[in-house]
């Protein structure tokens, strides 16, 4: 009898979908709906989530008999990590959420998430487009993938920007090494380049920005520092691997920036700015060398306040410093990824192929576009090169660019991957309303991308120092090169035997092992 009962039981799990194989479609014998939960990362924080009448919800019940329920991540990470791991702790984890990578591996060592390798040939046209061979590699552990990795940030949308009409009125040619850079910079510092006789310009302007790819000066520095081969917090060459704070050519890339202060070409105020007064401070022609982003300098709203102060004014792009040794570097990039987790519960329940379904529909032209921009002839139209636009809209208050119109589009990070139409659409040629030139975000990209760089592909996923540790080496950078502490080699080395024996030299050991066991190091 009690052999019957397990064997009745057993079978109705099956024909519910809810053995945990993961492999039943409770869509298949489920007489409602498929409630999908879904954690989601929004484009807009501020927009709020899409209205509860929103079109697509009933859309994709019509077509998948899925109840889709939206709930929107915290925009600070740090509260992402935390509405996660609890919901990790009280087993109550959402279908599908976005993760960020150290929370993402915590769930699967306790096993709360799901593998979803079998997801990937049901979802054939979203496969070719999100999940490559590296979005793959980037979510497998232990043979496994565990999460659906899409393409997040653009990568190497950054470089190195210098102010051409300057050159242009000194009679100046683009500066290639780094002895060219620190002449050019003397030049816009003394040479009052921008003609209106105050010694107000400044050679070099930068701010203190920090992450787990660019410790220390942070990337605002990476150009002067890749000069000497020593852009990024980690080298992943194969011919000498770690920590680039622990190599030689890091103390030569600071000699050469101690040299800038020095010479007293450096915007004074580079501890002290934040983003917002960096940007503001070269949209004032403070100075006329920087490191800065695509669509931060070349969108139209960037740009204006600059066309209006300099409608004769002309930033271009241009290769990084070469040091001696020929190296140069805009400085270290990765492909950035968005991870979306199948919980266990969820591939428990069976709900594996709806997800499935309803992801690969998100990147057919259906769901691209509605969830990427709103509805067609509504919120956009398409141009000749079938590029979204609001230009011709009957109601231009409805265009999808418009605050108000955001809602609709909250989800579209879950479709983008960086295609040439989101590139179209995202940065659109403009005629600057001063100057009357022709600019374009995508142009400057473009040829940002084409300048040299490192790569440290993984980086970011590395071991992280702990809090005494990245105080003690940010602190240590900054007094080296304000003259707080001498920059001599005997004071250097004395400083990296403290930092070593504080844990840099296990730090450094600990990512090159995390490196070489996810094959990052080339």
């Amino acid at each position: 009898m009690k052999r019957k009962l397990v064997v009745a039981v057993m079978m109705l799990c099956i024909m519910t979908g809810v053995f945990a194989n993961g492999k039943n479609d409770a869509s298949a014998v489920a007489s409602g709906p498929v409630v999908i939960d879904l954690w989601y990362g929004a484009a807009v924080t501020e927009a709020g989530p899409p209205p509860s009448n929103w079109k697509v919800l009933q859309l994709i019940k019509d077509k998948f008999n899925i109840d889709l329920k939206l709930t929107a991540l915290p925009s600070n990470e740090g509260d992402q990590d935390v509405k996660i791991q609890a919901a990790g702790a009280s087993n109550s984890l959402p279908d599908l959420f976005m993760v960020r990578r150290d929370a993402w591996l915590n769930l699967i060592r306790a096993g709360l998430i799901a593998p979803v390798d079998d997801l990937y040939a049901q979802m054939p046209t979203r496969a070719k487009v999100q999940y490559d061979a590296d979005s793959r590699a980037f979510t497998t552990v232990n043979g496994k993938s565990y999460g659906l990795a899409s393409p997040g940030a653009i990568v190497k949308n950054e470089g190195v920007l210098i102010r051409k009409d300057w050159l242009d009125k000194l009679g100046l040619s683009i500066p290639v090494t780094t002895e060219d850079y620190l002449n050019v910079m003397k030049a816009f510092t003394f040479n009052d380049p921008d003609g209106n006789g105050r010694a107000d310009t400044y050679g070099y302007g930068a701010f203190i920005e920090i992450d787990a790819m660019s410790e220390g000066l942070g990337r605002r520095f990476d150009p002067l520092m890749g000069a000497f081969g020593a852009a990024g917090t980690w080298s992943l060459n194969k011919a000498d691997p770690g920590l680039t704070i622990r190599k030689a050519a890091y103390y030569d890339g600071l000699e050469y920036i101690k040299s800038i202060i020095d010479a007293k070409v450096i915007d004074p105020n580079w501890v002290s700015y934040g983003k917002d007064d960096f940007r503001a401070a070269w949209k004032q022609g403070r100075f006329g060398i920087m490191r800065e982003q695509n669509a931060a300098y070349a969108a139209e709203s960037n740009y204006a306040p600059f066309d209006k102060n300099f409608p004769n004014g002309e930033w271009i792009v241009i290769d990084p410093p070469k040091g001696s040794s020929g190296k140069l570097s805009s400085g270290v990039y990765t492909q950035g990824y968005r991870i979306y987790a199948m919980s266990t519960k969820a591939a428990q329940a069976g709900k594996g192929p709806a997800i499935a379904r309803l992801l690969e529909w998100m990147s057919s032209d259906e769901g691209y576009y509605l969830l990427g921009w709103g509805e067609k002839d509504l919120n956009y139209i398409l141009d000749a090169n079938g590029v979204p636009t609001v230009d011709g809209l009957s109601d231009p208050n409805k265009g999808y660019s418009k605050p108000e119109m955001q809602s609709y589009t909250q989800l579209r990070n879950l479709v983008y991957y960086n295609g040439e139409i989101e590139l179209l659409a995202r940065y659109p040629s403009y005629k600057t309303a001063t100057s009357g030139k022709t600019m374009s975000a995508l142009t400057v990209l473009r040829d940002m991308q084409k300048r040299p760089w490192t790569p440290a592909i993984g980086a970011d996923t590395l071991p992280t120092p702990n809090a005494d540790l990245k105080r003690f080496y940010e602190q240590g950078v900054i007094e080296f090169l304000t003259g707080r502490r001498q920059l001599t080699k005997s004071n250097w080395t004395t400083w990296l035997a403290d930092f070593d024996k504080l844990g840099g030299a296990d730090w450094d050991k600990a990512g090159i092992a995390a490196a070489q066991a996810s094959n990052l190091i080339r």
